[in-house]
């Protein structure tokens, strides 16, 4: 079944237009409670935000809709998207709600929803809430005595904080470390700073000034330039960039290189194993990740399942071969014996753990494979016609240039879950041979649009 409103994390598109509008929120909160209403307790849901202006839009759509079937409100007001999973679970919440486009510029949102255990929708029970959305919604509405109540609480970043902070090995801190933290101007401002404070570091904060339009603005994980530049300007031991949900983490070494989720996926791997703390000694990682990923956690005994793009689907393999890590490339880094989706923050303090305890330089922590090249093209398409990944001429093409790569490359080529864009991931040995093959692949497809 085709999806109408989700897509690989949620509901999200610009705002204003559809599915992110007040009007769809309204039915998606309806159909959401209708759908975990299931006895005669009170029903709870947590909502968390982050901090674009469209969030006043959506939080209140989206609260009318639960309280309107019955489901009492706890509104936590700007908190990353694993508080929302981890505040879900501990209290006793029906459903968790992130409203969030994560990476995405400011004129985006998004809705995410969690299980009352903190885990994202399988693909089965979204299609049921997108049945409910387009069906008599109406039918589900509560009487007047049983509409839900609507709470604000104050204390939810504490907890939070406690808990990221509680990850920590208590028989050591951060004292010494000089940490740069570019916050992205998004949902963990003010409780990423504190928590690397709190622990003992000299921490210094960029993209902590949200005004509502500048998430991600040329900061944050997917603009790290800002701070590879500050790192140098501030001699920094380390610098840390989170996206606007604080989800997913890059980091920067002391010379202002950025290492990415796939060597952030190794350096925590690589912890887990030697403490025998990695489960099955495999590790989740999607098929954006680096061959040369694989082939260095092959050398140090641990395997691999590639799974799809997103970490809901990192997740759920995780769960179905008992892995307790998982990760993409982008950053999304997934330690489940802590939470159930990605942390940017939990994540950052393994390897802040390792520098501490290794006492080498950052450059030099990671400094454990080199990636193969990679060539990634998007290709913007129109969605009122076909799909062109679905015509035959594609497919021919993608299957004999994978051929041709043999075992010293690979191709990828998928349609965006969030954005109306074929995207071409061509890797290989050969810059010279996959760039051809990636600029081939590009010009068949723009050729259909």
């Amino acid at each position: 079944m085709t999806s109408k409103y989700f897509g690989t994390d949620g509901i999200r598109g610009q705002t204003n237009t559809f599915p992110m509008t007040a009007e769809i929120a309204l039915k998606v909160g309806m159909a959401v409670g209708a759908k975990f209403i299931d006895g005669n307790h009170r029903h709870r849901v947590v909502i968390g935000k982050d901090t674009r202006l469209s969030g006043y839009v959506i939080e209140p759509a989206l609260t009318s809709g639960l309280a309107a079937v019955g489901m009492d409100v706890f509104l936590v007001g700007p908190v990353p998207t694993p508080a929302v999973a981890m505040l879900t679970k501990s209290m006793r919440a029906d459903i968790g709600i992130m409203i969030s486009a994560s990476h995405n510029p400011f004129y985006d949102n998004g809705i995410k929803i969690f299980k009352r255990d903190g885990s994202k929708l399988s693909d089965k029970i979204q299609n049921e809430i997108e049945e409910l959305i387009d069906g008599n919604i109406d039918s589900f509405l509560a009487q007047p005595k049983d509409l839900g109540r609507v709470v604000r609480i104050d204390d939810a970043s504490n907890r939070y904080i406690e808990f990221v902070k509680n990850t920590f090995p208590k028989q050591r801190d951060l004292t010494g470390l000089k940490i740069v933290i570019d916050c992205a101007n998004g949902a963990a401002y003010k409780i990423a700073p504190k928590i690397f404070w709190e622990l003992g570091a000299e921490v210094i904060s960029i993209g902590v000034d949200p005004n509502g339009f500048n998430i991600n603005e040329n900061c944050g994980s997917t603009k790290p330039e800002l701070l590879s530049s500050k790192v140098l300007e501030e001699k920094a031991d380390i610098g840390i960039a989170l996206d606007g949900d604080a989800d997913r983490l890059l980091i920067v070494d002391e010379l202002g290189n950025v290492i990415d989720g796939d060597k952030i996926i190794a350096v925590i791997a690589e912890i887990l194993h030697d403490r025998g703390e990695l489960k099955m000694d495999k590790v989740a990682i999607t098929q954006m990740s680096n061959l040369a990923l694989e082939d260095y956690l092959s050398y140090i005994g641990v395997s691999t399942i590639r799974t799809q793009v997103g970490d809901r689907y990192v997740i759920e393999a995780m769960k179905k071969y008992g892995c307790n890590f998982g990760g993409e490339q982008s950053g999304h880094i997934v330690l489940s014996d802590y939470c159930s989706t990605g942390d940017g923050l939990i994540a950052s303090l393994k390897i802040l753990y390792k520098l501490v305890k290794s006492k080498q330089k950052v450059s030099k922590l990671f400094d454990i494979f080199k990636p193969y090249p990679q060539i990634l093209k998007n290709v913007k398409y129109d969605k009122s016609k076909k799909n062109p990944l679905e015509n035959q001429d594609i497919q021919n093409l993608i299957q004999k240039q994978s051929e041709s790569l043999n075992q010293d490359g690979r191709i990828f080529v998928r349609k965006s879950g969030t954005e109306n864009l074929i995207r071409i991931l061509v890797e290989g040995k050969n810059l010279d041979l996959i760039s051809k093959i990636a600029d081939e692949i590009s010009d068949k497809i723009k050729s259909l649009s």
